[in-house]
């Protein structure tokens, strides 16, 4: 079961001083469902749910899928580094209503990769909804190997890989392996026609906050086997990319976002305001694109 083809948004969490900006994250999910995402992805890295209350957490899922209203899925991240309160937290996001669940693998503390297998077995065991396994081993120290991705495809509901090592012949194997097994999805704008022309599913995206419809435009050209308009789209969008990863996400993105209307506020500590050089950085690539 494949939750989602094409390009999912990896939503920005907006901020205010006394906690979410409800009103912009509204007006920011209604211009990329407007803009045809596919999916909504909330609570991930680029939502910064590492410096949320669990109690922000359980609210703004459930005002996402109100307000979603099952108009394209809604897919929560919900990883830690505890098996046990990893399976007892998706299943309270289960009750929210989502469609789907995206769980990171353990960081800090780590495994093997059979702890991995045991992880993401004990989490899937706790709930009834899809699950897509998130391997970022730049961010958790723990790399999913293509093999264990292939093992991980035999547990029930576990539907898919958002694949963001960075290594484009891992992300090869892995789709080689699990080929109709395994929905594989790029966690790298950059890669994300190189990866569809492979065989990958679609993009769990950041630009999409900021260009949500170039971003469709590009997987949707990839769908449709218009290689030579993707790889246009790609090139086109890849200044813009690798402005938006100038300094660690998603502190670009939140300042993308503020130049072209939707203000979420600042990162929440230990992030911090993007320096003023990679924000002109950012500014031009958005001029340029006719963003501002």
């Amino acid at each position: 079961m494949s939750l989602f083809n094409g390009c999912g948004v990896a939503l920005v969490t907006p901020f205010k001083d006394n906690g979410i900006n409800y009103e912009m994250a509204e007006a920011l999910l209604e211009d990329v469902i407007n803009k045809k995402v596919n999916a909504v992805i909330v609570l991930g890295t680029t939502g910064e749910a590492s410096t949320m209350t669990t109690d922000e957490k359980l609210s703004f899922l459930n005002f996402i899928v109100h307000k979603t209203a099952s108009r394209i899925p809604v897919i929560a991240g919900s990883g830690g580094n505890n098996t046990a309160a990893v399976a007892d937290f998706c299943s309270l996001v289960q009750d929210c209503g989502v469609d789907g669940l995206l769980v990171v693998t353990p960081f800090y503390n780590k495994c093997t990769q059979n702890g991995l297998i045991a992880h993401y077995s004990g989490v899937a065991k706790a709930v009834h909804i899809p699950i897509i396994a998130y391997n970022v081993p730049a961010r958790t120290g723990l790399n999913i190997f293509p093999q264990t991705a292939l093992k991980l495809a035999e547990i029930p509901n576990i539907v898919g890989i958002k694949e963001a090592s960075g290594n484009m012949a891992q992300m090869q194997e892995i789709l080689r392996l699990t080929e109709g097994k395994l929905s594989v999805y790029s966690g790298d704008d950059a890669f994300t026609a190189a990866s569809m022309f492979m065989g990958a599913d679609g993009v769990i995206s950041v630009a999409a906050n900021v260009v949500p419809d170039l971003m469709c435009s590009l997987t949707q050209s990839c769908l449709n086997g218009n290689w030579l308009s993707a790889r246009e789209m790609q090139l086109k969008l890849l200044p813009l990319i690798n402005a938006l990863f100038s300094e660690v996400n998603p502190i670009p993105v939140k300042k993308a976002l503020q130049f072209i209307g939707f203000d979420c506020g600042l990162p929440r500590l230990p992030l911090t305001e993007m320096e003023s050089a990679n924000a002109k950085r950012l500014y031009d690539e958005l001029l340029n694109l006719r963003r501002i």
